[in-house]
């Protein structure tokens, strides 16, 4: 039976309230024969979408595998899910208005009688996280691009992701996946995301160095038009475009489309090159060998080989070794244990870059540093070790 006004009325008195102190309309709640007792996970999703972001301004979805945490993805950004109990029920009311959109309606109804979908005793807690990425790069190296003419290629039963299959797969939201396929020079081949084996991106690399100092170019005036038609018979155009946006950055001039190549770049990707079929070099060896590999009128330094490459200054002689920021773990402690496990004792700066991406919005690398080691002075110098025991 739904309630008359003469009932409300009766309510409000019982209750010792004043009409005249409340909006003239009321809601009178009832639990319809379909009502869920547990509100789902989408429901919640749904609710906090209409609640914290603007109507069709975006959309929210829920990623996460089996074995995973959820988490919540805006178009760019990432939260955590949490749930968290509370001692008040939360009643989910379709079309339910709020007492401040009553107050903009020109005439109130006098009873509004509504039905109640669901009901939970918790919520979901939202925390802004870094996105769980490492699992794009592991995706994508299962079938690394070789070229259009290798074996594997020929091969259908290899596994490859077009971006909804990444966006199915991948905790992140799809800004910061695209952000990451940039970042890990990935390209879309055949409707397909790749990344390219290293040794076929330095064929393509080499091509375009060598034309470049066989042409007289400048490193930072290459031209795209050119480079595809002197390269075009060697490689697919496109794979040569790519490598192009990889290691330059594109501008136009006078109508021209050209690409200012990165010495830094064209540096660290050679002394990956170099670095990647050894277990340690000698550094001094491996400066002298670093130098004569790369294109003439280039520079290398040691510092273009932050996250990457590991000098070790207290061995006789020096030796330096491959150690990718990328390849360690993601998590914040286990990120510092695999460090640990690997150096005791480590300066910030050479610690920084095997970090850096552990830092969110209001997290510093000093502050990583506080949480996760302890500080001691080593011939003057300020050292990191673990706290905790590694075993």
């Amino acid at each position: 039976m739904e309630r008359t006004r003469a009932e409300v009325d009766a309510t409000l008195q019982t209750a010792k309230l004043d009409a005249a102190e409340l909006l003239p309309a009321a809601h009178c709640l009832r639990f319809g024969p379909g009502t869920e007792g547990e509100a789902s996970l989408w429901g919640c999703a749904y609710l906090m979408s209409c609640i914290f972001f603007p109507p069709f301004s975006c959309s929210l979805v829920i990623r996460g595998d089996k074995d995973e945490q959820a988490v919540l993805c805006s178009e760019d950004k990432t939260y955590d899910l949490k749930v968290a109990d509370t001692s008040n029920m939360l009643l989910f009311i379709p079309g339910c208005k709020i007492p401040e959109q009553l107050k903009m309606e020109e005439t109130h109804c006098n009873i509004i009688h509504t039905e109640i979908f669901g009901f939970t005793n918790n919520y979901w807690e939202l925390r802004r996280c870094r996105p769980k990425l490492k699992k794009l790069k592991k995706l994508l190296m299962e079938n690394t691009y070789e070229g259009p003419d290798s074996e594997k290629e020929k091969d259908s039963s290899h596994l490859k992701y077009t971006t909804e299959d990444l966006l199915d797969q991948i905790q992140a939201s799809e800004e910061e996946i695209m952000t990451q396929l940039r970042v890990l020079n990935a390209c879309e081949i055949g409707g397909y995301w790749r990344i390219l084996e290293f040794d076929y991106e330095m064929k393509l690399l080499n091509h375009i160095t060598q034309l470049v100092d066989s042409e007289s170019w400048s490193f930072s005036k290459v031209p795209l038009n050119t480079c595809l038609q002197e390269l075009g018979p060697l490689e697919p155009e496109e794979m040569i475009e790519h490598c192009l946006k990889c290691y330059g950055k594109k501008y136009t001039e006078e109508g021209e489309v050209y690409f200012e190549l990165s010495a830094d770049k064209i540096c660290r990707a050679t002394a990956q090159m170099l670095l990647q079929n050894a277990v340690k070099f000698n550094l001094a060896e491996f400066h002298e060998v670093w130098q004569q590999s790369v294109p003439e009128g280039m520079t290398t330094r040691l510092d273009q080989l932050k996250g990457l490459a590991l000098v070790d200054r207290q061995s006789r002689p020096e030796i330096i070794f491959l150690l990718k920021a990328e390849d360690l773990p993601e998590g914040d402690q286990e990120r510092f244990n695999s460090l640990f496990s690997l150096r005791e004792k480590w300066t910030e700066e050479d610690i920084a870059p095997y970090i850096q991406d552990l830092c969110g919005e209001k997290l510093t690398i000093g502050a990583l540093l506080t949480k996760y080691a302890r500080s001691s002075m080593q011939n003057g110098v300020k050292v990191y070790n673990s706290r905790r025991p590694i075993s």
